[in-house]
Parts: C-alpha cells; sequence; structure tokens
C-alpha cells in the first residue's frame, strides 16, 4: 500500500494548534514513515486544485482558509474530488456569555459558520465521548482522539522543589473568570491554617489592549490595557481575598506587575507566577503540589477536554475538581463519609462550592501524606491513555481506515 499522503491545515502554532494539529501529526509522520506523508500548512492555496489534488486526505481544526463563508463549498469540493476531509474540534461552537469571545463569535455568527463545516465534513474528530455526542447531531462520523501528552517534552519533566508546606494551584488562561470564582472565600476561611499552605496563580498576564470608543464620533482609540483592568487581576483578588491575606510590603511588590524578585522581609503565602510560552508553560506544575480545577457547569464546559486533568496527572500532582463534564471522565472521588477510599481526586459537588473547596484542601493540610498517594494514583490513571505515543497509534488506525 502506498503512503496515505496528509495535508494538515493547523490553525496556529500555539495552543489549540500545539495540541490538536502540530504534534499530533508529526508524531504520526515520525512513527509511522512507511505508512504516511505529512505535510503541515498554514497558508492553503484555496483555489489551485493542483495543490488539493496533491493529498489523500485534509485534516483542518474548524475551519479552512480564513473565510469561514466559503469553507463548506470548499470542503465539499474536496469530497467529491475524492479527497477524505477530516475536521478537528476541540471546544464548543458557542461560547457562554461571560466568555471573552462571546460577543465576537455571535456577531460574526461564527458558531452557525463552525456547525456549516460540521454537516459537510466526512469525518469528525474531537477529544471526548461526552463532546463526540453533541458533535453527533450534525454529524455521525465522529472519532474520538484525546488531548495528550508527549512525556519525554522537557517542559513536562520539570522537578518540583520540596516544601514544608503543601501548594495549591491554578494554571490556565484569561478565559476562566466565572470558573476561578466559584473559589470566593476559600481561602479566607483556610487562613487559620495559613502556616501550612501556600497558594499559587500561574499564568499571569497583563499584555493586551483595549479599544475605546468616543460615544460621540463613534471614533475607536486602541490603547494598551492597564494591569488593574485584566483578569488576572480579578483572578488574583480571588486568591488573595482582595489582598487582605497580603503583607501591606507584599501588595506594593504585587501592585507594581512586574515580574521580578520579591525581596521583602516576609514569607508571602501567595506567589504570582507569570506566563510562559507554550512551548513551556506546563513547568509552572512544578510550583505546586495541588492542582484546583474549579468550573462552572455550562455546556461549553461540560464538552471541554480533561486537558488539565491529564497535565497534572503525568506531573504527579494531587487534584481537586468540579463534579463536572471532562473531570468526570478520568477522576475518582477517593473520600467516603470522610473517610478515605479508592480514588484520585476530590470531586466538588455543583451544590457545594461554597463549602468543599475549603473542605477538601482543609483534608489534606490535615493529611499531607495523601497528597503524594493521590497524584500517584492520578499519574497511573492518565499515563497508559494520554501518552502521545498511544494516542499516535490510535490516529494512525483511524486514518488508515478512513483513507479507504
Amino acid at each position: 500500500m502506498s503512503k496515505i499522503k496528509i495535508l494538515v491545515l493547523a490553525s496556529d502554532k500555539t495552543g489549540v494548534g500545539k495540541f490538536r494539529s502540530l504534534e499530533p501529526h508529526i508524531f504520526l509522520q515520525n512513527k509511522y514513515p512507511e505508512d504516511f506523508h505529512v505535510d503541515i500548512d498554514f497558508e492553503p492555496q484555496i483555489d489551485n486544485m493542483n495543490y488539493w489534488k496533491q493529498y489523500d486526505m485534509v485534516c483542518f481544526h474548524r475551519t479552512i482558509g480564513r473565510d469561514y463563508d466559503i469553507a463548506p463549498m470548499i470542503i465539499e469540493r474536496l469530497n467529491s474530488m475524492g479527497i477524505v476531509t477530516v475536521m478537528d474540534l476541540d471546544d464548543y461552537w458557542l461560547p457562554t456569555v461571560d466568555h471573552p469571545a462571546y460577543h465576537l463569535v455571535v456577531q460574526n455568527k461564527l458558531h452557525e459558520k463552525i456547525m456549516n463545516n460540521l454537516r459537510v465534513s466526512q469525518y469528525v474528530t474531537t477529544t471526548t465521548e461526552i463532546f463526540a455526542q453533541e458533535i453527533k447531531k450534525f454529524n455521525k462520523n465522529v472519532f474520538i482522539l484525546p488531548n495528550a501528552i508527549n512525556p519525554e517534552e522537557p517542559q513536562f519533566k520539570a522537578e518540583t522543589k520540596p516544601s514544608d508546606k503543601i501548594r495549591f494551584g491554578w494554571l490556565g488562561g484569561s478565559s476562566h473568570l466565572k470558573d476561578i470564582q466559584l473559589l470566593e472565600g476559600t481561602f479566607n476561611k483556610l487562613w487559620p491554617l495559613r502556616d501550612k499552605f501556600e497558594v499559587c496563580l500561574c499564568g499571569f498576564d497583563v499584555r493586551g489592549s483595549v479599544t475605546e470608543i468616543n460615544k460621540q464620533t463613534n471614533e475607536q482609540k486602541v490603547r494598551p490595557i492597564k494591569p488593574e483592568e485584566t483578569v488576572w487581576y480579578q483572578y488574583e483578588k480571588v486568591f488573595t481575598d482582595n489582598y487582605k491575606y497580603v503583607s501591606p510590603e507584599y501588595k506594593d511588590f504585587l501592585m507594581k506587575f512586574k515580574e521580578e524578585k520579591y525581596t521583602g522581609t516576609d514569607t508571602p503565602s501567595y506567589h504570582r507566577i507569570w506566563t510562559r510560552p507554550v512551548t513551556s508553560y506546563a513547568k509552572n506544575y512544578a510550583n505546586f503540589d495541588v492542582s484546583l480545577a474549579p468550573i462552572k457547569n455550562h455546556m461549553f464546559n461540560r464538552v471541554k477536554s480533561q486537558l488539565k486533568v491529564i497535565e497534572a496527572g503525568f506531573y504527579k500532582k494531587a487534584i481537586i475538581a468540579s463534579d463536572i463534564g471532562p473531570y468526570t471522565i478520568d477522576l475518582k472521588h477517593c473520600l467516603n463519609n470522610g473517610n478515605f477510599v479508592d480514588g484520585n481526586a476530590f470531586l466538588v459537588n455543583e451544590g457545594r462550592n461554597h463549602s468543599d473547596w475549603a473542605k477538601y484542601i482543609k483534608k489534606l493540610l490535615d493529611n499531607p501524606n495523601m497528597v503524594e498517594d493521590m497524584g500517584n494514583r492520578l499519574y497511573e490513571t492518565v499515563k497508559p491513555i494520554y501518552d502521545l505515543n498511544v494516542v499516535t497509534e490510535t490516529r494512525a488506525q483511524i486514518y488508515k481506515h478512513i483513507a479507504k
């Protein structure tokens, strides 16, 4: 059998592009060089038929090209040419109203255009069975290819330095304010135990811009965002109870919003960890022992991938997570009537956000030996499933099957 020639249209070189397009297909090419020839392109030659005819399969994330309006026509043209079309999707097409991208999506009807692409694509790949069930309302030909980790990638091998305190951390992006706010009041309740723990907020970023519109003239003016206007400032207020639980000296340092070392006389219990590029962001897991993963219960979150669970697992970190959607796939609650049982996580019921985040943090503070035990259990859960080598084997089998 001749090689299957695949064109991968990556959406970007970071974030979703790394996990859904670039690394999976680079691994595929390297692992099965006799079976596949993979080209990756960020600027496809939309109107050049000879360009498309080189390939047996075209894999793309969400859409083909920059123009969503003509994408369904391109997909149907490729189908008619006998070229297999595979659309990948890792997020629900319509964010909630509190998501930063919501108004942009609705204004440009991007959610409708993504659904149009789903309908005409021959096959769809996605991250979880939960999301697959939603996608099947538009396209029955769905395969599960979860996000996966290359365990040999240096950023997943950073050493966690020992500490006499248990460190609780959150690592993520700028679209999670409502999720983070589920933790409000948590650290206030734990303040009497402050000598036993530290808190890390990872990914802090003050870059960006703000567009101001003159109401009289409709003139738009773009200016750099002020640090106190960023969502990260809002995150930090949750983690510090509006800076009540940091010293005046440390607060003054934080309010400079500069990435530099603190040289004050006190030892802070809260740490701001600045953002890293996608090639090294995971090293931030080495800054804490327990990962916090709060998410609100709505469609966008319920169909998200369990990447935060996978990353924490490969770092052997304990995890406390919302008992919702993606976190119910691999996580098993390890408490029964307050006693430890066979599980790998603490899961917070939606109706108990007001109390159980603090309750489970305190449980680990009272039983510090469980932190390492839960981390090891989570590692044993995710390693056999979400190693990129394993998922690449599944991808190869799927592609060979649909290429026929």
